[in-house]
Formats: C-alpha cells, structure tokens, sequence
C-alpha cells in the first residue's frame, strides 16, 4: 500500500491551497467530496472508537489521551508512530500530487480492530454504520472564539486549507459557516442534541484544560478502563502541552514539510483559553456576541471563554 510512508515533501508544494465544494450545504476540500461514497459507506466495527470534534478543538490532545489510556501509559508504545497514523482521520485524503497521497479511509480499513478513528464531520455526515454498530463516540467542543483564533492560524500555516485572507475575512466566513466542515454553531449544536441518544461522551475544551485529571477519569469510564494513580500521573504530565508541543509524534513536524509552515504558526500554537482577547477589537466582540446569541438561542449548551 502506498501508505507506509509519505515522501519527504518538497518546497515546490507551495500552492497546495484546497479547492471547497459543498457537500448537504457543508464545505468541504476537493479531495473529501471526491471520495465522499467512500467515507460514507465506510464500515464501522463494533468496537471502534471515534473521537470527533470541530477542527481546531483540542483533537490532537484527545488522541494522545486516548492513546496514553489505551497503552496504560506506555510512553515508547504511544510513540510508535504519528497521531494522524495511529488514529486514521477519516474523510481526510490529499490526491495530488501524488507524493503527497494521504487516505485515512485506506489506514482505517487496513487497521487491525480495536481502532480508534478521528473526524471533524458534523452529525449528520457521519458515516451510518457508527450509530448501527454503536460505536462509542468522544466528542470534544470548544468555545467559539477561541476556536476561531486557532483555526485562522492554522489556515495561515497550513497551505492543503483555503487561503484564511484577513482576520476580519476570515472571522466573518466562521461566523456565516463558510469555512471547511462548516458552522461551528451547527456543530456543537448538532452534536449535543445527539449525545444522549447514542453512546457519545460530550467534553469541553476548557474543563480539560481547568482540571485534566478530572476529565481523563471522566475517559477512562467511558472506555471502561482502570489504571493506576501512577499511570494516571504518566498520562496527565505526558499529554500536557508543554510535552505534547515537543513531541514530534504529535506536533506535526515529522511529515508534511511542504505543506505546513510552523515558522508562520506552529501546529500547537498556545492552547490557551482566552486568547481570544489578543485577536478581537471592541468592535468585533460586539458584533461576535450578538451574532452568537442568535445563533445559540435554541440550546442549552454553553461554553466558558475564560478560565
């Protein structure tokens, strides 16, 4: 399978940036809705596990906690590969050029079960088998600015997403949902009206941050596994982001050379909960929070944008 390893990729990727079709009203690359039968008709097994979140949400973290818990802390185990190798992202493929193939539909289905597989697909675009084999579900939200801030920076350093333009541009296409798997506020939303009905673990971005003990203990009974209060301390200072930000397993640094640009941002930027506040004028928060409270008038959800 020409999976195994992606070639080192080359500067003359420079103009990389995906062309966005929309798939049910949800923008998405290219190369996703050209595969969408595919991903759609992916076959989920009993015992998978999915973690799905919007993009920029604290994804990467859940991965490496999950790993950690499923390694029993094993540190050499979990660095046996790449996060996006070790957890398929499932819609993700890059076509062209061909050097840089990436399918995390081919990974996940020559993956030996138990899988745990990644995806930033609202609800209702996840595959069905999912909700036929009951899969369990970890589902990580973040506040909606904070979230924006680390999408925009990831959108300036990654060159496979759309060009972000400015940060006025690009706040204003969040806050419409004209941006790669769409609305935040539909997403979370979305998300959250399903949690109860299915097997799906609902976490906030900032309640890992606050107490991290607390909700890896809150992950480990979702995954029905126990561990001890040292493995529980190896996985706690081993998923913190001072560590995580300095793994190469994690920080994205080992592929994709020509595609993201850590000088303009790094993968891991800051993982702070109100940074929000460096990158919003008066103005901005101003029309941000009345649009917001519109748009989040019909849940119940809600979310702390400060610690």
């Amino acid at each position: 399978m020409a999976l195994d390893k992606m070639e080192d990729l080359s500067l003359k990727c420079t103009n990389l940036r995906a062309e966005v079709v929309e798939l049910e009203g949800i923008p998405l690359t290219q190369p996703i809705y050209s595969t969408w039968d595919q991903v759609w008709k992916f076959k989920a097994r009993p015992d998978d596990l999915l973690i799905a979140t919007y993009a920029k949400a604290g994804t990467t973290w859940t991965q490496e906690i999950v790993d950690m818990i499923q390694q029993n802390g094993d540190v050499e185990k979990c660095r046996r590969d790449t996060t996006y190798r070790r957890h398929p992202f499932l819609e993700w493929s890059v076509l062209e050029p061909s050097e840089l193939r990436y399918s995390g539909l081919e990974l996940a289905e020559a993956m030996p079960s138990p899988r745990t597989i990644k995806t930033h697909l609202p609800v209702q675009l996840v595959p069905p088998s999912f909700w036929e084999q009951k899969c369990k579900i970890i589902y990580v939200a973040r506040n909606a600015k904070d979230n924006l801030v680390s999408y925009y920076h990831f959108h300036r350093m990654n060159k496979e997403l759309p060009d972000p333009g400015t940060w006025e541009e690009f706040m204003e296409k969040f806050m419409t949902g004209k941006v790669l798997w769409g609305s935040w506020y539909d997403h979370v939303k979305g998300w959250w009206k399903e949690k109860d009905k299915h097997r799906i673990l609902y976490l906030f971005y900032e309640d890992m941050k606050e107490n991290p003990k607390k909700e890896i203990q809150k992950i480990l009974k979702f995954l029905e596994k126990d561990v001890t209060q040292e493995v529980l301390n190896k996985i706690l200072h081993n998923t913190s982001f001072e560590i995580m930000k300095e793994n190469p397993m994690t920080n994205y640094t080992m592929e994709f050379q020509g595609v993201m640009d850590h000088s303009i941002s790094p993968f891991m930027r800051k993982g702070a909960v109100g940074d929000w506040k460096n990158h919003f004028t008066v103005a901005q928060n101003k029309k941000f929070d009345d649009d917001y409270k519109k748009k989040m008038a019909d849940t119940s959800l809600v979310f702390r944008t400060e610690l």
